[in-house]
C-alpha cells in the first residue's frame, strides 16, 4: 500500500484566518483534500478533525504542520503528541517552520527520527527553563515590591463603629457572639478573632 501524506492546521478561535497555514501545506504540496483543520481552542485533543486524521494514519504516512505548537498549546503536550505520532503509530511528522524537525529517515539512516527527536527534546528543555525563568523573576519582583512596602492580597476590612458597642454587650453576656458578628456583617469566628486580636492589642499598650 503506497504510504499518504496528510496536512493538519488549526487556529484557536473561529475568528482567526487559517490561510497562512493553508497556503503553506499546499505548496508542500498537496490538495487540501489531505488537509485537516480544526477551528476549536488547543486546551485538549478532543478536536474532531485532528483525532479524524488519528485514526486515518497508517504506519509510514506522513503529517505535515506549518509550525510545532499546531500539535499543542504547551510542550508536555506536543511531546505527548509528537511520541503518540511518532512511535505508537510509526507515522513521519514533518514541520515546515523548521526542518530539522522532519522523522523521514535519509539515506544514511542517521538523521530523520533521530535528530528530530533529540531537537524537540531540546527545545522542551529551553521551554522549560523560561517558565522557571519566569516564575523567578516573579518571586523577585514580588519580594522586591515587599521590601518597598507594597501590599498583597485582599485589603483589611475597616472595624465597624459598633464594633465596641456590640463587644461591650457581648462581654455582659447581653447578647450572643453569632448576633454580634450577625450586626457586624461578618462570621463568628472572624468576631471572634478580632476581639482576641483587640486583647492582645490591649496588653501591649498598657505594658
Amino acid at each position: 500500500m503506497e504510504n499518504k501524506v496528510y496536512g493538519y492546521a488549526r487556529v484557536s478561535t473561529r475568528e482567526q484566518n487559517e490561510d497562512r497555514q493553508m497556503i503553506a501545506l499546499e505548496n508542500y504540496p498537496m490538495s487540501r483534500k489531505q488537509i485537516y483543520l480544526d477551528k476549536l481552542s488547543g486546551k485538549d485533543f478532543n478536536r474532531p478533525q485532528y483525532q479524524k486524521l488519528l485514526r486515518k494514519i497508517r504506519a509510514g504516512d506522513t503529517i505535515v504542520i506549518k509550525s510545532i505548537d499546531r500539535l499543542g498549546r504547551d510542550y508536555e503536550e506536543i511531546q505527548n503528541q509528537w511520541r503518540k505520532i511518532t512511535k505508537e503509530k510509526n507515522v513521519n511528522i514533518v514541520v515546515l517552520d523548521m526542518p530539522l524537525l522532519d522523522t523521514r529517515s535519509t539515506g544514511d539512516n542517521l538523521t530523520g527520527t533521530f535528530v528530530a527527536d533529540l531537537v524537540l527534546q531540546i527545545l522542551s528543555y529551553v521551554a522549560q527553563t523560561e517558565r522557571e525563568n519566569i516564575r523567578q523573576r516573579q518571586r523577585e519582583g514580588i519580594e522586591a515590591a515587599r521590601m518597598r512596602g507594597v501590599r498583597f492580597g485582599r485589603p483589611r476590612k475597616e472595624i465597624p463603629e459598633n464594633f465596641e458597642i456590640l463587644k461591650h454587650q457581648w462581654q455582659q453576656n447581653l447578647i450572643a457572639s453569632r448576633q454580634a458578628a450577625k450586626e457586624l456583617g461578618v462570621s463568628q469566628d472572624t468576631f471572634l478573632g478580632s476581639w482576641k486580636i483587640t486583647l492582645v492589642h490591649l496588653f501591649v499598650l498598657k505594658r
